[in-house]
């Protein structure tokens, strides 16, 4: 009787496993490249074509993604994406295989918490208001970390309320990849038993969004650190970002703007051939208009403004896309920039390699096509 008992129980725990939902897993990607051409670039004034390493309109990447019903409400997710560069197929984010996401998580009505590799607040903040995103013609052209606010070693909250959603995350090492002083790496690994400030970095976020409208306010700190690249080379060293932005919608018009307020004790001394100062605003207005469902003309005016003496450089760009399907995309897009006397800020964000000469102006065309999957 007790086998008895003991095999029938077997027996329905097996059924109750096998009933359970499977989890879910999704592959996912998108390639996005394109040639452009700019003008002016270095001492000879020349014009540069190339087909950009890291952007189009979106970086091209690919990546896994899924989840899985743990009952009551919870569930278990995870991402790993990585990025890469279309022109050659070289892994981004300084080499990193996931570089762009790596993460694992828990999930409910309450919202998600998740640990690894991930987006820091200010990006979330942005998605909406900022319209050009991760464009090479976009904010990232005027300041790198904003398509690259993600970091390593984090642990981060998100929860949305009846259109109010809150966020905020912490980084117990920002930056564990020495790639030069670039977006791919700044040499910040953190995790220090002997200086426990040392590449910590915080971000928050509250932000609304309504049917037609919304607005988000959210705050981003990085940690400097012994060896770290960009000036940070002492924990006590901030570089902060705090962004008020929105986003409103008319029928087929779609109007968006911004300001990041940024203060940086890495920044290199004002001088007479510098002109980016410790405290800066980058301001952006920008707007979209949906001819039909495949064909869509926007763009976007940006201007970095430093403080205390420093310069400005003004970048305005405009980009016309036509959606053959749900998956692929033609684009033309073009930009130009304006530079202070003491800057030498390029039109680009695409790779290095294409900046004027200190107080120089570009132009830039680019045609391209994205394709996701």
């Amino acid at each position: 009787m007790k086998k008895t008992l003991i095999a029938a129980a077997l027996a329905a725990a097996g059924v109750a496993h096998a009933q359970a939902p499977a989890p879910s897993v999704q592959l996912y990607g998108l390639i996005d490249t394109g040639v452009e051409r700019i003008t002016n670039v270095g001492a000879t004034g020349g014009s540069l074509t190339r087909m950009p390493n890291i952007s189009g309109t979106l970086p091209s990447r690919w990546g896994l993604r899924g989840n899985e019903d743990l009952g009551g409400g919870l569930r278990a997710v995870f991402t790993l994406e990585s990025g890469f560069g279309p022109d050659n197929g070289a892994s981004g984010q300084g080499g990193r295989l996931f570089g762009r996401q790596a993460l694992v998580g828990l999930s409910g009505g309450w919202g998600t918490v998740s640990l690894g590799r991930q987006y820091t607040m200010l990006f979330w903040s942005l998605l909406d208001a900022d319209q050009l995103g991760p464009n090479v013609y976009g904010l990232g052209s005027l300041d790198s970390y904003i398509p690259n606010a993600r970091t390593d070693n984090a642990i981060t909250y998100r929860g949305s309320f009846s259109g109010v959603s809150v966020g905020a995350g912490y980084s117990l090492g920002r930056d564990t990849v020495n790639a030069g002083p670039s977006p791919a790496g700044t040499n910040c690994a953190g995790e220090n038993a002997a200086d426990k400030s040392a590449c910590r970095e915080w971000s928050a976020m509250v932000k609304y969004d309504s049917p037609v409208w919304g607005v988000a306010l959210a705050a981003d700190e990085l940690r400097g650190g012994a060896g770290a690249f960009a000036g940070l080379t002492n924990s006590a060293f901030k570089d902060q970002r705090v962004t008020l932005n929105g986003y409103a919608k008319f029928g087929p018009v779609k109007v968006t703007a911004g300001v990041i307020r940024r203060d940086n004790d890495g920044a290199a001394p004002l001088s007479a051939v510098n002109g980016a100062s410790a405290r800066s605003n980058l301001y952006w207005i920008g707007g979209a208009y949906s001819f039909s469902q495949a064909f869509v003309l926007d763009g976007q005016i940006q201007r970095l403004d430093f403080k205390n003496g420093g310069d400005q450089s003004t970048l305005t760009a405009l980009r016309g896309s036509y959606s053959f399907s749900k998956r692929t995309m033609a684009y033309v897009q073009a930009a130009h920039i304006s530079n202070g006397a003491r800057l030498a800020i390029s039109v680009s964000s695409g790779q290095p390699g294409s900046n004027p000469l200190a107080g120089g102006s570009q132009n830039a065309f680019m045609v391209g096509m994205r394709h996701s999957f």
